[in-house]
This record gives C-alpha cells, sequence and structure tokens, in this order.
C-alpha cells in the first residue's frame, strides 16, 4: 500500500530515536484543506484505533486510517538531503492535481475542501 524509501525509514528512525520511545509508531493519513483540497499529515502516534491499519514497513508500524487508505495506496515517502537541509518527499499516483506550493492535492475521486491560500 505505501512505500518507504531507506533514506525516510533511516530519517523516521532517528526522529524516533530523538524522541526517546522506540514503540512510537508512524502515522501516514491525509485531511481535508490546504489550496487544492486535501493535505498528507505524518506524525507519530502511540495508539491504535479500531478504524486504523496497521502496516509493518522496514521495520516501522505505521498506522493508516480507512478514510486515507484507498486515496493514500501507492504512496512513496522519501526524505532528501540538499544544502538547504532535508525533507520528506511524497510521490502519490492518485493525485490528479496540486496546488503550487506542493504542500496539497486532490484525487480524481476526491476534491477534499479546499481553502484560499
Amino acid at each position: 500500500m505505501i512505500t518507504l524509501t531507506d533514506a525516510a525509514v533511516s530519517q523516521i528512525k532517528d526522529m524516533m530515536e530523538a524522541e526517546g520511545d522506540q514503540s512510537l509508531m508512524l502515522r501516514i493519513g491525509v485531511k481535508g484543506g490546504g489550496c487544492s483540497g486535501l493535505s498528507y499529515g505524518m506524525g507519530f502516534d502511540t495508539e491504535k484505533h479500531e478504524e486504523d491499519t496497521l502496516l509493518n514497513i522496514n521495520g516501522l508500524s505505521v498506522l493508516v486510517d480507512k478514510e486515507s487508505e484507498p486515496i493514500i495506496k501507492g504512496l512513496v515517502v522519501d526524505y532528501k538531503q540538499n544544502m538547504m537541509g532535508g525533507g520528506f518527499t511524497i510521490d502519490n499516483p492518485n493525485a490528479i492535481a496540486s496546488c503550487g506550493c506542493g504542500s496539497s492535492f486532490r484525487t480524481a475521486t476526491n476534491a477534499g475542501t479546499p481553502e484560499d491560500c
């Protein structure tokens, strides 16, 4: 369902270590908002909810809520480092349009809830 590159896994594990809690799970999801209607969310969680799917990706426990699953199916998360610093990049084969800043998107079946930029 989701691919995390080796660079992304390494960065996430470093972030978990900095948090001091190796039992944390990575939560990846989508919420309404942004210029194009949908925005990604990534963060740590300590609790799996009933509506979550728990994935094991390269040794990481990853949570995805049921509503986000069809929107992020095939998602690839990478971590890129350059002279300006580093950051996660997201490639979603389901996105048909994204905003100029690249932080929001929409799919053919879900326009989300666009907001003013």
